[in-house]
């Protein structure tokens, strides 16, 4: 069984965390979810999600203070941890090895086991302390991996940036999602904007 240990703070963002589950279903992984209680706040704020349904995309869902939950021990095996989105809080707290919720507890984990740890950081601009947290966890073995779009794609929607924001953060498991046309070169860019310009008519 693979598993995933997926983590949404109160950074905006909670649809990269909803495409993660989305993602993760897809590809049959199974999902282990934990929301701050700031994810919640933001989740009613940003979309019209209820609180049940976004858990309800999970295969397994934790209280963000029950440092008892299976994903707070390193003998639970997993696949790793993304955080989507992750706040400066969050960030920070992994960074300084402070665990105050379980989403910090479960990274740390993570991190300490040698597992992928990847952060959809969401944050502009950035003062010092904040890339100071990056470089801390970096250096700790965490991807920082921020949600920036991509434009050679032709995006057309909000969703097409976000889809494949998620993407490239789960192809850094080495899960291939297949949701997006992948850069082949000039030509192919070519072709695979031909073939939305013709899809959009």
């Amino acid at each position: 069984m693979r598993r995933m240990v997926v983590g949404i703070t109160g950074a905006s963002g909670t649809i990269y965390g909803i495409r993660v589950l989305e993602a993760l279903r897809a590809l049959k992984i199974e999902s282990h979810l934990v929301i701050s209680k700031a994810g919640d706040q933001t989740r009613a704020l940003e979309t019209d999600v209820s609180a049940a349904e976004l858990r309800a995309m999970a295969d397994h869902v934790y209280a963000p203070g029950d440092i008892a939950a299976s994903i707070s021990s390193g003998s639970f095996q997993t696949m790793g941890m993304i955080v989507a989105p992750c706040s400066v809080r969050t960030l920070s707290e992994i960074a300084t090895g402070v665990t105050s919720g379980l989403v910090s507890r479960a990274a740390d984990v993570c991190l300490k086991e040698r597992r992928r740890v990847v952060l959809m950081f969401r944050e502009t601009p950035l003062h010092a302390g904040h890339i100071k947290s990056m470089l801390a966890v970096t250096e700790m073995g965490a991807i920082v991996a921020v949600p920036s779009p991509a434009f050679y794609t032709r995006p057309k929607t909000v969703d097409d940036i976000v889809t494949h924001s998620v993407a490239r953060a789960l192809d850094l498991f080495g899960l291939d999602t297949k949701t997006f046309p992948r850069w082949t070169g000039p030509s192919g860019a070519r072709k695979a904007s031909a073939r939305g310009r013709n899809k959009g008519k």
